[in-house]
């Protein structure tokens, strides 16, 4: 990248929205751990180093650091919250419990709005998130802005080109901290804001030539808009060197198998192998209920069914697959970091140990909203790239306990309805995610003069802008009255239909 802004993860759970913000700027930008050495920072050129925050104390014993020498190669450098308490650390400032914790939306009076606080005028909204503070001031630092509880809650060293910021402007909740960050770009770093889905392409078949060459790679194609993105750019880099690769797991949607062959086949005209393995999986699988068993099942075994597949296929090398940063973010940290891990993907943590091909994430670096923005520049269909997300575990997150053969067409006729009434209602466009989840909760009904019971379902509906923060979905009640009809008058086995109204966080989006 001809720019390029370095995130140091000191173990936020933002870290990875810091890297959205800073991209909404067409400004391209890679998380790194703190053990990232000046040697690689020196190889990458950054135009710009942010210290994310994180749950540590810098009076632990064993808090992180970077290493000291990032701070004398003349880089400009924005420290976060914790990544604040780091830099005024080094230079010999003094950081100690604040007598009132700060969380929450607090009042930032700014005291100097040159350069960071450009246009901000003389105070803002901020979000704050820390107990420790910075109390005595580095040498030859500046304060410029404080809060009610905080006299020093933003500093710089401007000969350094060195600032900090207390709160959080990677937030929502401080409506104004983008233009804090976009301050820290292009006033202080003076980037122009290069990167683009166009310079992504160029540079992405780029890289995917170097490293397969001559090989071939075989990708899971699920007809979602990862997979699907995913096969367009490796099919631009690779031609017939790709081959698709789609597993009838029989964990997928409704008429899923016979959309994504006549799509892809006979629409793209891509290299195309069909597999279905869903006796397999579904054997497999029997009397398993532990959601994370589950993941580490299905990506046993979807290695396995690739594998299998793979050797009837001449100098296959490669395995691809449409692995997202929320995905990697929330599965582990990727990068070495402290970053708490959430939950296991199928396609990041249910990878064995050893496999016999390697692997190429060309997407593993974009956001959802990213993938789509691909996906229109690749020519791929508007239907598929405004298509929900759909969980590469399939349905069998969606069934909280065993998985059954009746207890998946269930949750296929379920969720087919609730898509429908959210489609005739023209609100498919405005939610991001929405599907419906088979509880193991059976409850009493009366249907006609008889006693039933029988199974409840959940609906789930919500809304976000990249995935990594969710709100519930308003739907009008008329069209959750319709769709709960519909479901208990037209699928066997449903008697009780609940609404899920949980946001992300403290929730995930989806159930397991």
């Amino acid at each position: 990248m001809k720019e390029l802004v370095v995130i140091i993860d000191f173990g936020s759970q933002y870290s990875q929205l810091i890297a959205r913000r800073i991209r909404e700027y067409n400004v391209y930008c890679e998380v790194y751990p703190p053990s990232v050495s000046t040697k690689k920072i020196l190889q990458l050129a950054p135009a710009g180093i942010i210290f994310s925050g994180g749950p540590s104390s810098l009076m632990q014993r064993n808090a992180p650091r970077c290493d000291a020498q990032i701070f004398d190669l003349g880089i400009p450098i924005l420290g976060i919250c914790y990544g604040m308490q780091l830099i005024a650390h080094h230079f010999g400032g003094r950081v100690g419990k604040s007598l009132a914790r700060e969380y929450g939306n607090t009042r930032l009076f700014i005291d100097d709005s040159r350069d960071l606080f450009s246009k901000l005028g003389k105070g803002i909204v901020t979000w704050m998130s820390h107990e420790d503070k910075v109390i005595k001031l580095p040498k030859a630092f500046t304060t410029l802005a404080h809060t009610q509880n905080s006299r020093i809650a933003s500093f710089a060293q401007r000969n350094l080109k060195i600032y900090g910021v207390q709160f959080h402007p990677e937030v929502v909740h401080t409506p104004q901290g983008k233009q804090i960050l976009g301050n820290f770009l292009f006033k202080i770093c003076r980037c122009q804001g290069l990167w683009s889905m166009r310079s992504f392409i160029n540079s992405s078949i780029k890289e995917i030539r170097t490293k397969v060459n001559q090989d071939s790679v075989v990708l899971g194609l699920s007809g979602g808009v990862d997979s699907s993105v995913c096969a367009l750019l490796l099919q631009r880099a690779l031609g017939k060197h790709l081959h698709c690769i789609f597993v009838n797991n029989g964990l997928l949607r409704k008429g899923e198998a016979q959309n994504v062959i006549r799509t892809f086949k006979q629409h793209f005209h891509m290299n195309f192998h069909y597999v279905d393995a869903e006796n397999l999986f579904l054997r497999e699988l029997k009397n398993v209920t532990n959601p994370e068993k589950k993941r580490k099942i299905i990506g046993r075994l979807f290695i396995y069914v690739f594998e299998q597949q793979a050797k009837k296929i001449k100098n296959i090398k490669f395995l691809a697959q449409g692995t997202l940063y929320p995905d990697v973010i929330e599965s582990r940290s990727v990068f070495g970091g402290p970053t708490a891990k959430i939950k296991s993907h199928h396609n990041v943590g249910g990878l064995p140990k050893k496999m016999h091909l390697k692997l190429v994430e060309p997407l593993k670096y974009l956001f959802k909203d990213e993938v789509r923005l691909l996906g229109k520049e690749l020519g791929l269909p508007k239907e598929l790239i405004e298509r929900h997300p759909f969980p590469g575990p399939g349905l069998a997150v969606r069934i909280i306990g065993k998985i059954t053969k009746p207890r998946l067409d269930i949750l296929r006729e379920t969720d087919e309805r609730f898509l429908e009434e959210i489609k005739k209602a023209k609100l498919y466009q405005k939610i991001w995610q929405a599907f419906s989840v088979l509880l193991p909760v059976k409850s009493v009904g009366v249907m006609g003069d008889e006693r039933t019971y029988e199974n409840t379902i959940a609906l789930r509906a919500v809304t976000s802008l990249d995935g990594m923060t969710a709100d519930w979905a308003k739907i009008p009640e008329e069209v959750l009255g319709r769709t709960s009809n519909r479901i208990i008058n037209e699928v066997k086995g449903v008697n009780r239909v609940v609404y899920d109204i949980s946001s992300k966080p403290p929730a995930t989006i989806e159930w397991e």
